[in-house]
């Protein structure tokens, strides 16, 4: 995969509490010149975002604990639309799994779901580092029930961590081709995002843009050296992977 290529799976991030107008417009600048598939901000954000067709406009919703009731994170999804996203990443509230209640997770992804309907793509975070595989599983197959587009493993906010590529992996051989498989959090290098892509990742969320595309050429040449190259075909393109 070339870094062009890669550049193509990126939601540039800036979701710190603290992001400015005048930093979030230097974030699009910034994909634009290196050719990110989005730019992916908080709700308020979006009415800095200018016009234009180069990147796609991605938020987030019940952001970061995703302990919002549903009808809440239904009417933030219905505004993030109106003011512009294309792309919403939800926060499901993770106390559904732990209590056994898969039927409200499901509920309330379809709530979203339906406050923002296709061609607005969804993911849905679930903070695969504070779930046992079991949960994983159930909130990949929860999401995909629900008429979702991808499943996303954090918010990179929840104490227990990140992204990992054993979710990743997990995340992908659960939902197969069916919904695309976004990994997030603690992707600072391009040896990370190499092994995430390797694992099945079709997109990737971070900050590190720039670093982790430097650093793409030395990473793809050791690794075609060794046998191994990330590819990102999963399938899953359809659903908002690798085209606008």
């Amino acid at each position: 995969m070339l870094r062009a290529d890669v550049a193509r799976l990126v939601d540039h991030t800036l979701l710190t509490t603290d992001a400015t107008p005048k930093q979030v417009l230097a974030l699009l600048a910034e994909a634009m010149e290196l050719g990110a598939y989005s730019i992916c901000v908080s709700p308020s954000m979006l009415p800095v975002v200018i016009e234009q067709d180069e990147v796609a406009i991605c938020t987030v919703v019940g952001f970061p604990s995703g302990k919002h009731h549903a009808g809440v994170k239904a009417v933030e999804a219905a505004r993030a639309v109106v003011d512009g996203a294309t792309e919403i990443d939800m926060v499901i509230d993770i106390g559904l799994l732990k209590a056994d209640r898969a039927d409200l997770l499901q509920q309330e992804i379809e709530a979203v779901r339906r406050a923002a309907p296709a061609p607005a793509v969804l993911k849905v975070i679930i903070e695969s580092a504070a779930l046992t595989n079991d949960e994983i599983v159930i909130a990949c197959e929860a999401a995909a029930a629900a008429g979702a587009d991808f499943v996303k493993t954090s918010t990179g906010f929840h104490a227990a961590g990140g992204a990992s590529v054993e979710a990743v992996r997990l995340m992908r051989e659960t939902v197969g081709d069916r919904l695309g498989v976004k990994a997030s959090g603690g992707i600072r290098d391009a040896e990370t995002a190499f092994a995430m892509i390797e694992a099945g990742a079709n997109r990737l969320g971070m900050s590190a843009t720039a670093g982790v595309l430097h650093g793409w050429d030395a990473v793809r040449a050791a690794a075609a050296a060794s046998g191994a190259e990330a590819t990102g075909e999963t399938g899953a393109e359809g659903r908002g992977g690798a085209e606008k």
